[in-house]
């Protein structure tokens, strides 16, 4: 399958010119194994860069957008917009799913929709739009495509998820900030399950599973939110 640079100029707006870079930008450790010939790596070292890349943008956004928010806020405001949720829906909404080369058996299980792969190539993907077109060009893609909807995740408070309301609530009553400790982990890489537990003080109170050590624990802190409540 030969990787469509035109359309992913088309997708990020600029006419891109190192097919070499973002053929691998677009490539998921899946493809690896079922051609031993190819030439390039898979994505995740641009994953690594684009991660560091937004992690940057989307403070400073932050940092000069809300002058009036201190740290706790303004951290709040970037986990909720660079989640993995958030990045997949993205990532999705542009098309990156159509470009990415996989595994036939990726691909039959749905990898092409698959959230956390989608969120993980929008990271390799800025990264490598840092490496051809620099920080500028990064700034003004992710201005466009996703800090579009950060005032609509704080005018809904969107950004208060069931992690931060459960250390709000435990810092408050109890002066403790919750640990959460992996308890279990099955299944292939592409299909990873993790229970995750949260605790106060070593006392147990949520357990939660999901298909990310991120939602996992988003699903420990539920349950221990609705044990609050009972």
């Amino acid at each position: 399958m030969a990787f469509d640079l035109e359309k992913a100029s088309q997708i990020l707006g600029t006419n891109l010119k190192n097919t070499e870079l973002f053929t691998t930008a677009f490539t998921h450790r899946s493809y690896l194994n079922e051609h031993p010939s190819y030439e390039n790596t898979s994505n995740e070292r641009l994953e690594f860069l684009g991660d560091a890349v937004l992690q940057l943008l989307s403070s400073e956004y932050l940092f000069n957008n809300y002058p009036n928010r201190d740290e706790g806020d303004l951290t709040n405001y970037r986990s909720s917009i660079v989640c993995t949720s958030s990045l997949g829906a993205e990532a999705k909404r542009l098309g990156y799913g159509g470009l990415l080369l996989m595994s036939n058996g990726e691909e039959a299980t749905g990898g092409r929709d698959r959230e956390y792969i989608l969120a993980n190539t929008f990271e390799a993907v800025l990264g490598a739009l840092f490496i051809e077109k620099g920080i500028e060009d990064c700034r003004n893609f992710v201005t466009k495509e996703l800090f579009y909807k950060i005032a609509e995740i704080i005018d809904n408070q969107d950004y208060k998820d069931s992690k931060s309301s459960f250390q709000e609530i435990a810092q408050e009553k109890f002066s403790v900030t919750p640990a959460y400790k992996v308890l279990d982990s099955w299944g292939p890489d592409h299909e990873k399950q993790f229970r995750v537990g949260v605790y106060l003080n070593d006392k147990e109170w949520g357990i939660g599973e999901g298909k990310s050590k991120q939602k996992a624990e988003q699903a420990a802190a539920t349950a221990a939110l609705e044990k609050i409540e009972r």
